[in-house]
């Protein structure tokens, strides 16, 4: 495997994928990383649903253009609004705002821990929620936040480009961007 901070330094969005499928092992190895993610007051207000079935993938790929491949796999991310509406009123809000979070940072999980064992994904927010709710059986207090396809890619992935630090990193202060080390 992979250093970790070379992981998170080399991950990048893939969208195109080889037709290989995924073993059970490695699906199950990046299933345990996203639910070992952060989540707000240890609430786990999230749910997810993993797709492998080639029919059903293409289907789902019918009602999400953001995904633009065909992977061997698919999440679907939600919330689960159960863990947060039992909540007083604005206690159930904060939480559940706060739990989409926790959702995308599981999904982070996800795609860090695919990266590592040679795999990649996307984060897809653009699917019709009703049809994919419908497709997979998904209940009412269940939200799909986002839809996340998986494989093997199909070439090299080629990193994005990214801002320089300078640029969006302050120090002690807005605006201030003094290098790490220096002292003040």
């Amino acid at each position: 495997m992979k250093d970790t901070l070379e992981t998170l330094r080399t991950r990048t969005v893939l969208r195109n994928y080889s037709p290989r499928p995924v073993d059970d092992a490695t699906v199950e190895d990046m299933l345990d990383a996203m639910v070992a993610a952060p989540t707000a007051s240890n609430k786990q207000a999230w749910s997810f649903v993993v797709v492998r079935d080639p029919r059903l993938i293409r289907r789902i790929r019918a009602f999400a253009p953001g995904i633009i491949g065909t992977p061997a796999l698919v999440v679907v991310a939600c919330v689960d609004r159960s863990r947060t509406d039992r909540l007083p009123g604005h206690i159930s809000q904060k939480i559940y705002r706060t739990s989409k979070l926790c959702v995308a940072m599981a999904v982070e999980n996800l795609l860090l821990a695919a990266h590592s064992l040679g795999l990649g994904g996307c984060p897809v927010s653009s699917f019709r929620d009703r049809q994919i709710r419908d497709l997979l059986a998904i209940p009412e207090h269940i939200e799909p936040l986002l839809v996340v396809p998986v494989g093997h890619p199909a070439e090299a992935p080629v990193p994005s480009d990214r801002r320089d630090k300078k640029e969006v990193i302050s120090r002690e202060r807005w605006g201030r961007g003094a290098s790490a080390g220096t002292s003040a």
